[in-house]
């Protein structure tokens, strides 16, 4: 169904995925200008006549920091255009891993985007698997926070729980294992005690569940440098795991990621488009689903005034 009185703008890190949010609500992007200045500072403006309407502004924040400062400046732009309402769509919500003060002298990162984001005059947040739950916390506006189970369980269908077993690579991603487990037809589950001794680097301690003789499915939010999936992999295998299937919300791809998981015992890697990458990876074991349907679905609803915890599933 076609959504009326919806106004849609995206940068430059999301700009395919809005073409295709844009498809489903059979809504036109509108004329936006991202570029730069010589000097390489970000220029941004709003061609089209905003006034009163409802904004959805698309633009994950992953690394570089120009992706942020594209949502803040469009932000700021629609606000100074009289727009109705400004809703930032944020797939992939970038500097959330320092949550909280673990150590001395460090920042709380996820704190600061929402104080930034909420400073420029954006009203609502609408995003997909944050990194934890509490950054909701954060904003003094009202923020969902999608999951992409329905868009997992749409591939993988049902499995046979006395085949298949769900692993969570960590104990901060048991809770979305045991969700996603429950949906693809009450798998048991596997946790991986895990520790970091610095930034990017994974060693395994200890698999606490069955996993011999048995089909398993990672199941985390990211995927950064890959050496968190690769190490468990190796692991699982030695443990006698008979196959690996690795799904993720946010595929950030780092370093030389793929070439790892390339490498690794697993013989499938399905991430979704809420990170765009530039170039196209030669990895046939990479399955890419899309979430455009999904916030699509949730745009709509958040127009027109509806509920929107139907998706929250």
């Amino acid at each position: 169904m076609k959504a009326k009185g919806i106004t849609l703008i995206h940068g430059n890190a999301s700009a395919r995925l809005a073409e295709e949010i844009s498809r489903h609500l059979g809504v036109k992007l509108t004329d936006v200008l991202v570029t730069k200045f010589k000097d390489g500072e970000i220029r941004v403006q709003i061609k089209e006549n905003i006034r009163g309407s409802d904004v959805f502004i698309i633009q994950s924040t992953n690394p570089p920091a120009d992706n942020l400062l594209e949502l803040l400046l469009l932000a700021d732009a629609a606000k100074r255009a009289s727009a109705k309402r400004i809703t930032a769509v944020i797939p992939y919500f970038g500097y959330a891993r320092q949550d909280r003060k673990d150590q001395p002298r460090v920042p709380i990162s996820a704190k600061v985007m929402a104080d930034l984001i909420q400073v420029v005059g954006v009203n609502r947040v609408l995003t997909l698997d944050l990194h934890a739950d509490q950054i909701q916390g954060f904003f003094d506006i009202p923020v969902d926070n999608l999951f992409v189970t329905p868009v997992i369980k749409e591939y993988f269908g049902e499995l046979d729980p006395s085949i298949w077993t769900v692993v969570a690579p960590d104990v901060g991603a048991t809770k979305r294992a045991r969700a996603i487990a429950r949906k693809l037809g009450n798998l048991p589950l596997a946790l991986i005690d895990k520790r970091r001794p610095e930034p990017n680097v994974a060693e395994v301690l200890n698999v606490i569940g069955t996993v011999e003789g048995k089909k398993l499915l990672i199941l985390d939010d990211i995927i950064d440098t890959g050496n968190t999936i690769v190490v468990a992999a190796n692991r699982l295998k030695e443990l006698g795991a008979l196959e690996i299937r690795v799904a993720a919300a946010h595929a950030l791809f780092s370093d030389n990621a793929v070439e790892k998981l390339c490498r690794a015992p697993v013989e499938e890697v399905v991430i979704t488009n809420s990170i765009e990458h530039r170039k196209e990876f030669n990895m046939k074991k990479l399955k890419i689903l899309s979430v455009a349907p999904l916030l699509a679905e949730a745009i709509r609803r958040i127009h027109k005034e509806e509920s929107v915890s139907a998706l929250f599933i």
